[in-house]
């Protein structure tokens, strides 16, 4: 044991983390009256300053993606991280906090022995790798199945529009969702196959290859589909889509500084590429039905602004449709519903996905493909579904929500209830978005909003905007208010009366 003397007790904040180094050792102290605790210092998922985030109602939350942690004994509440927080013994010396740079022995979770049940999880990305691992933390002693069309175990797909088109990355660099021991170790089974058939009745499977493969419970996790435009000329060369490492790197290949490229779709995913691709040097243009990107989402005003930070940088906006794509082998031009005609040497459609649901029997879809499911996750005695192909109850309102860490926070629901916890989602969706050098995070849900109130500079870009209902704030955008942010993805599963968000926002500076 080597205690290091690290702080003094009066130093250290009440409610906030602490960052506290010595030698080579770091930590996150955070106190509760004389009471002080140490975890490591940087979040298990993406290594943020865990003391740059918050402190809500008993739990910690990482400023970057939002990971939620137990402070009572650093458990995981929340992703996208994976692993609960590494704990570390703390003295008390009179005023001295001493640390211990050896980590506690975290508790171990029996597994029930014996179990003979098998549950399959279709889909190996965000909610179907998080529920694997959470089966397994859950204390499941079964068979789990997780079968994936893709050969690669998941990987943080966020990284593709963000980093890779940029250059800053290769495709095949972006983080996996967990090393390949992992599934060895946990004993999930990976099976590389299509399915082209749930048979629920008969709790079946019936694999790509022929096979069949027995379940007792089954979690659809299969993400969407980029939708197709069903224009002419939409199979010619160098048009893409943007939904693998695979996609990633076709386009890379296809593309280099001066490319005319083409975008079509205004949302997340076409404006994040923009960016990376004008980053590149590459030619810009964006075609989509709305003058002002993120209106929906963010409000008028800041979608405004973005739209002025993508043109201050070269990109250039048509609001209009694709009528179709002309070439003779590979697409040269774009035309557009109101007359232009774009050139073009590569195209990269971003206009959204379709669930991919197409192995499941009708009764449990929708119009759209989505799964209808309870605020549990659940379509029917032993099917449950998460991720983007869920419909599920949120505010009140069947909705549907394209968000990576909403599919993580599926995912892990899904597999308590699997194991007959009975949990309603009671979580914050979040996402974040990166354009020239900026981050914008997204907490909440908001459609019919009736008052924005925003405090910063929005010019700045360095702001955050509350938008509320009825003095209620129901959801945020931010850019540079992290901590504020991380904050409200906790604070948000209560009503949050205006004022008191103005006046936390305000003392966190």
């Amino acid at each position: 044991m080597t205690l290091h003397a690290v702080a003094h007790l009066p130093e250290l904040p009440e409610g906030q983390g602490w960052h506290a180094q010595a030698q080579d050792h770091q930590w996150l102290l955070v106190r509760n009256g004389s009471r002080v605790d140490a975890y490591q210092a940087h979040c298990p998922h993406a290594g943020a300053p865990l003391a740059d985030g918050a402190v809500c109602e008993g739990k910690l939350v990482c400023p970057w993606h939002k990971a939620v942690f137990d402070l009572v004994d650093g458990r995981l509440c929340e992703p996208p991280a994976l692993d609960g927080l590494k704990r570390y013994p703390v003295w008390l010396d009179g005023d001295r906090v001493l640390v211990d740079d050896r980590p506690l022995e975290p508790a171990q979770r029996s597994t029930a022995a014996g179990d003979r049940r098998t549950f399959a999880i279709i889909g190996g990305g965000a909610a179907g790798t998080a529920a694997a691992a959470a089966l397994r933390e859950y204390g499941f002693g079964g068979r789990i199945l997780l079968v994936d069309e893709q050969f690669e175990p998941g990987y943080d797909r966020t990284a593709l529009s963000k980093f890779v088109l940029a250059g800053q990355m290769a495709a095949e660099d972006t983080s996996p969702l967990r090393d390949t021991g992992f599934y060895d170790s946990q004993r999930i089974e990976r099976i590389q196959a299509g399915v082209v058939r749930i048979d629920h009745p008969a709790r079946r499977l019936e694999l790509s290859d022929g096979t069949t493969l027995p379940y007792h419970a089954v979690l659809l996790a299969t993400g969407g589909v980029p939708q197709r435009l069903g224009v002419e000329g939409e199979a010619l060369a160098n048009i893409h889509a943007l939904r693998s490492r695979e996609d990633a790197r076709q386009f890379m290949t296809h593309t280099q500084a001066g490319t005319r490229v083409v975008i079509v779709g205004e949302g997340f995913i076409g404006l994040e590429a923009a960016s990376a691709l004008r980053e590149r040097g590459m030619a810009v243009s964006v075609a989509g039905r709305h003058p002002t990107p993120f209106a929906a989402q963010f409000g008028e005003a800041v979608g405004r602004r973005l739209r002025q930070l993508h043109e201050a940088h070269g990109v250039v906006f048509h609001v209009a449709g694709v009528q179709a794509f002309e070439g003779q082998t590979q697409v040269h031009t774009v035309m557009l519903d109101n007359g232009e005609q774009l050139p073009a040497e590569a195209v990269l459609v971003a206009a959204g996905v379709a669930p991919a649901t197409a192995m499941l029997d009708g009764r449990w879809l929708g119009e759209d493909g989505a799964v209808i499911v309870d605020a549990g996750l659940q379509a029917s005695e032993g099917l449950w579904a998460a991720g983007d192909i869920a419909r599920f109850p949120l505010a009140g309102e069947a909705t549907r929500i394209e968000h990576w860490r909403l599919a993580e926070q599926h995912g892990r629901l899904a597999a308590a209830n699997m194991l007959g916890a009975q949990q309603a989602y009671e979580g914050v969706p979040f996402f974040w978005t990166y354009h020239f050098g900026k981050r914008l995070d997204y907490v909440g849900n908001a459609h019919d909003w009736d008052s924005e109130h925003r405090m910063g500079d929005l010019q700045a870009l360095n702001f955050i905007q509350l938008l509320c209902q009825r003095g209620e704030v129901k959801a945020a955008v931010a850019c540079e208010r992290e901590a504020a942010c991380a904050w409200l993805a906790e604070r948000l599963k209560r009503p949050l009366p205006l004022a008191e968000a103005l006046a936390q926002i305000k003392a966190m500076g």
